[in-house]
């Protein structure tokens, strides 16, 4: 049997040794941090501060820059911090912590997802309906609560059982071979069999990753339907709304199975940095492209950042 550890840290060990060049990557990557906070931060500020869109589709979009915020919290700070450091050890609580602030950004950002593609499903596909399900002054608060309630609960619990399950297995090491915390690599080195953990695991995965996948697809595909048997006119419409969500939604669905393969390969057969890179795309990507895509897509976000920066500059 093998000699179980009781170490109070992991070592991240994906950790490139790359000399003075940490500097420059430090900045680079700290302005990267400050540009995800500032661009959410504004989406968030002008969908709040403007009257005219308080619809759902805005909203949840306001809940998706949130999201990015609260993804990015957990993982560039540490970040930053490895980035200088010669040692790249992190005490077991802030593990388990990042984990779970990571893995829920992940799940949120799956469901939210999933509710804005049902928002776009019902306002194309049951306009005449769209009003009394979404937007009428006695329901509209009350649908989306509910759906943002949905889309923030299954993954805070079926997260949590996943994690309280990695904390309780007994572990033979202490090198993680990322470069965050995650819980696969932290099942790896259990002492004992994982078996519970991994049927867990695969059943969340189904449910908070295939489903609304699978959810996400069939809503386009009557959504397309719809328009083909429709005008010019109402395609071009669809299209400048459902565009932006479809784009966000294959960059993080692209973003996520990069991290799965990433997980399940051998990485002393793969070349470092393309496993850094790799890694680094969950986490950085998405939060970075969400705000560009909406506040350049979408023309009334976009002419209200114009507007904001307008006022700003002729301010005195």
């Amino acid at each position: 049997m093998e000699n179980r550890t009781c170490s109070f840290y992991f070592n991240l060990t994906m950790f490139i040794n790359i000399g003075y060049y940490r500097f420059p990557a430090f900045v680079f990557c700290l302005l990267l941090y400050i540009f995800i906070v500032v661009a959410n931060l504004l989406i968030i500020l002008i969908i709040s501060c403007e009257r005219t869109l308080h619809g759902p589709m805005y909203i949840f979009i306001a809940f998706l820059s949130f999201n990015s915020l609260y993804g990015s919290s957990g993982f560039f700070p540490r970040f930053l911090m490895d980035l200088l450091s010669d040692t790249h050890l992190i005490s077991r609580p802030l593990c388990f912590t990042q984990i779970y602030v990571i893995y829920t950004y992940a799940s949120y950002e799956v469901t939210i997802l999933s509710v804005m593609a049902y928002d776009r499903y019902v306002a194309v596909c049951h306009p005449l309906h769209y009003h009394r399900k979404m937007t009428s002054k006695t329901m509209t608060s009350r649908t989306v609560c509910k759906l943002a309630a949905f889309a923030c609960i299954c993954p805070t619990f079926s997260v949590g059982l996943c994690l309280y399950l990695a904390i309780r297995l007994p572990l033979c090491g202490n090198n993680i071979e990322k470069i965050y915390c995650a819980m696969w690599s932290v099942a790896k080195l259990s002492c004992v069999t994982t078996i519970v953990n991994n049927i867990v695991g695969l059943i969340v995965t189904a449910t908070e990753v295939i489903l609304p996948l699978i959810y996400v697809l069939y809503t386009y595909f009557r959504i397309i339907l719809v328009c083909r048997k429709s005008s010019s006119a109402f395609r071009s419409k669809v299209f400048q709304t459902c565009l932006p969500h479809t784009m966000t939604f294959v960059i993080y669905f692209v973003s996520v199975f990069c991290d799965i393969f990433l997980s399940r390969v051998n990485l002393e057969k793969l070349n470092p940095l393309y496993s850094v890179i790799v890694s680094l795309e969950f986490v950085m990507i998405p939060p970075l492209l969400n705000p560009l895509v909406y506040g350049l897509k979408l023309p009334e976000i976009r002419k209200n950042i114009f507007k904001m920066l307008s006022c700003l500059k002729s301010s005195p």
